[in-house]
């Protein structure tokens, strides 16, 4: 199962650095009366940072949670 999951990390990130390597254009990000030009692939790239951070903080956050439910069942 590791070697699934190390393929299809190395998978993506190919992905992603092709798509990086081909939207090189600026385009123009407005969210929340903020805006800014950036090339499109920066863009990409701090999205799937923020993605990958945020998604793995919930998922240790979810896994504590487990765990201490299972610690109070045994505890009891």
């Amino acid at each position: 199962m590791r070697w699934v999951y190390i393929a299809t990390v190395v998978i993506f990130t190919l992905a992603i650095l092709i798509f990086m390597a081909q939207n090189f254009e600026i385009v123009t990000m407005n969210f929340l009366g903020f805006s800014a030009r950036v090339p499109l692939a920066v863009l990409a790239v701090i999205f799937y940072v923020a993605g990958a951070l945020s998604g793995g903080g919930l998922f240790a956050l979810l896994r504590d949670s487990f765990q201490k439910s299972k610690f109070d069942k045994f505890i009891q």
